[in-house]
């Protein structure tokens, strides 16, 4: 069953630095994955994981060596992106 709604992806200004500061094939990839893949999906958290602790809140997506950040906002049905980075650096800022 397909959805009618769709999600849409917000992008949060830190967010957009640390992505221009990427790779273009990487920074690409992950615009992909957002835009082709989570924004289709019924429900964003079929893919993505839940953060622990204090970032509980907040939702994790793989892509390849690299993680994006998000809040859901399902009143709004938003993705907003707050970080992307390299999995060995993104959770020690």
């Amino acid at each position: 069953m397909a959805s009618t709604q769709t999600w849409t992806i917000e992008i949060d200004l830190a967010a957009r630095r640390e992505l221009d500061k990427l790779d273009k094939p990487i920074a690409n990839r992950i615009l992909k994955f957002l835009y082709q893949r989570i924004a289709r999906l019924e429900s964003p958290q079929q893919v993505g994981e839940r953060l622990q602790g204090a970032l509980s809140p907040y939702w994790k997506y793989r892509v390849g060596d690299y993680r994006v950040i998000c809040s859901i906002e399902h009143a709004r049905f938003v993705v907003l992106v707050l970080r992307v980075g390299h999995r060995r650096e993104i959770y020690s800022r």
